[in-house]
């Protein structure tokens, strides 16, 4: 069975982390490892910005993974963006092993609402099988309430299910036969 490390980074409370374990094991079946990794984050920060590189972060996971990792999901508190958007909610390698997710736009403070960690933690799973998917070879769906629609706003994650659609479920079944296959040759 695979095994999905999530690694925190600046997250502080974890409040977060069991709801995102019971989400990943519903959608994808695997278990999962919470992990301290060693993230260099000086050097993905752009001071103009004043946010952080998520592909950077990528490559750190990809250059290190923990042992036994078919995948790993970071988990950031921290504004994440790639250098052809404002911001990302999250990134992931298409058919690879790093995805990341941040929870700073996912928090309603970030808007000027209360905190509300229930609403928090939906979208933080809504986003981390997302991304994840992505790390299965799923791409971008246009079926309506699907978990691998794109997401701009935060409330387009509000509007998602965290379930795939029926195809996007046929294609990860598919994508995790396959990957079968070729861990056992």
């Amino acid at each position: 069975m695979s095994l999905i490390y999530i690694a925190p980074i600046q997250t502080g409370s974890r409040f977060w982390l069991k709801p995102l374990e019971a989400g990943i094991h519903r959608a994808f079946g695997c278990r999962t490892r919470c992990v301290d990794l060693p993230f260099d984050l000086a050097g993905i920060f752009d001071p103009g910005r004043r946010q952080y590189n998520s592909s950077k972060i990528l490559l750190q996971i990809i250059a290190a993974p923990p042992p036994g990792a078919s995948r790993v999901l970071a988990v950031a508190d921290v504004d994440l963006f790639i250098p052809i958007l404002t911001f990302v909610f999250g990134e992931a390698q298409l058919g690879g092993m790093a995805a990341a997710v941040s929870l700073h736009r996912l928090n309603s403070k970030f808007y000027g609402l209360p905190e509300n960690q229930t609403v928090l933690t939906e979208r933080l799973v809504k986003e981390s099988i997302h991304e994840l998917g992505h790390t299965f070879g799923l791409l971008h769906c246009r079926q309506p309430g699907c978990v691998m629609v794109n997401s701009t706003y935060v409330e387009d994650i509000d509007q998602k299910s965290v379930d795939m659609c029926g195809h996007c479920g046929e294609q990860l079944r598919v994508m995790r036969h396959l990957q079968a296959g070729k861990e056992h040759l």
